[in-house]
């Protein structure tokens, strides 16, 4: 054990010393790898930021959720190309779907109807410009992910009645209210007065742009005296939430059963209706991401390759420099193997240092995002391992030829070169 330290302690003293010799080469050789490091790490970290912000939101969306709508998220399934103008004659789903839906599923444990636009919402002399109205059905709330901050959420009798209530976004209640209580206080919008009973709590934006801060929620049965809800301009669907112990698959084809007998659809008949579900967005994101981890491993390789070659060169005058102790090393008894995992100890703590640099430039740059965005941006533990075990791996590949060469060195000669 002791002389596997002394080994060790060895080679590193003898990486520093080169290090020290020449300390603009050493640095300017190391830069490759600290960029290639850099550049890998760099792109890894945020995607992996990337990543989770849309897994995030994708499950706010909720995996167990299907949306009935009029235009599918993606292709069908085996093409590439979206066939627009095959989804142009559908009709929107309505409230009638809705009720339907509610009645027939055994499998839904939720379902909602929602639509959607955009108005000028006034308090006083105070007013906020597209804020988007939403009308709802009353079992909103046990499907979509919020919490009311202050107040409360609709009642039976406010959605079955159609009172006109609402519920306000944060930046709403910040931006028309300033410093009062919004609560009890009632909001002008197409010349309607709405009396607000709950504020929703401040969520932020995901990365589909998806927030409730700066809606207005009101009843479904209020809002169609306003809007036209077979309009596909108020963008009307259904969700559909699936029971615990099912699976959004199970709910899918129920839901594809339940919505052709609604729509009166001829067995050998076209679907009319598009069943949109998170899992079809997450395979074109593991492809996505998939590619953007193998564009950043190229990109970072050639800086990596660089400095590859810039550790050999160090390596090779290190050997040169140190040719005559080799000799006599040899002399008194080492091993090939010893002069070998000498010079290879000896690249890998040089390429390590390099790498090592790269990390720690990445983490302080992690550091000023977060504190400029006031985003977590975070260099993970698994990022992290990354770096360094491509740092060793550069190490070793760079320095086994010049190991190679010192341990083949004859002693004799070795000690008579000038």
């Amino acid at each position: 054990m002791i002389l596997v330290y002394k080994f060790f302690k060895e080679s590193f003293l003898f990486a520093i010393n080169a290090l020290r010799s020449n300390v603009l080469r050493t640095v300017l050789t190391l830069s490759g790898v600290t960029i290639g490091i850099f550049s890998i790490i760099t792109v890894f970290t945020l995607i992996d930021f990337m990543e989770k912000q849309v897994r995030d939101s994708i499950e706010s969306l909720g995996d167990n959720v299907i949306y009935i709508q009029k235009w599918p998220w993606t292709p069908p399934e085996g093409e590439t190309e979206y066939p627009w103008w095959r989804y142009m004659n559908r009709q929107v789903p309505s409230l009638d779907d809705y009720e339907q839906v509610a009645k027939r599923s055994q499998l839904a444990e939720e379902v909602a109807f929602i639509m959607n636009s955009q108005r000028r919402v006034t308090y006083e002399n105070n007013s906020y410009d597209k804020v988007g109205v939403m009308g709802v059905t009353h079992r909103f709330e046990g499907i979509w992910n919020f919490e009311i901050a202050q107040g409360r959420y609709f009642s039976y009798y406010d959605s079955n009645n159609g009172t006109n209530v609402a519920l306000i976004g944060a930046d709403i209640a910040k931006e028309l209210f300033q410093d009062l209580d919004p609560i009890g206080k009632s909001v002008k919008m197409m010349g309607r007065k709405f009396n607000v009973i709950g504020i929703i709590e401040k969520q932020g934006t995901d990365m589909f742009g998806n927030s409730l801060d700066k809606n207005l929620i009101i009843p479904v049965n209020y809002a169609k005296n306003l809007f036209n809800l077979r309009s596909e301009s108020v963008q009307p669907f259904i969700m559909v939430k699936a029971k615990k112990g099912y699976t959004s698959d199970d709910l899918n084809d129920e839901m594809v059963g339940i919505m052709r007998a609604i729509r009166r659809i001829k067995p050998a008949g076209e679907n009319d209706f598009a069943l949109n579900r998170i899992s079809l967005i997450q395979k074109d994101l593991d492809k996505l991401f998939s590619f953007i981890d193998k564009a950043g491993i190229f990109i970072g390789g050639f800086s990596i390759l660089v400095g590859g070659f810039g550790i050999a060169n160090i390596m090779f005058v290190s050997v040169r420099e140190r040719t005559r102790i080799i000799g006599i090393q040899k002399a008194l008894g080492a091993k090939r193997r010893f002069i070998l995992w000498q010079f290879l100890i000896e690249s890998t703590i040089l390429s390590l240092i390099g790498g090592v640099a790269g990390l720690l430039i990445v983490f302080l740059i992690t550091i000023v995002v977060g504190l400029i965005a006031d985003t977590r941006v975070a260099l993970s533990l698994g990022n992290i391992l990354t770096g360094i075990s491509i740092s060793a791996a550069i190490g070793i590949l760079s320095g086994f030829i010049p190991a190679w060469t010192a341990s083949k060195m004859d002693p004799v000669e070795a000690i008579n070169s000038l």
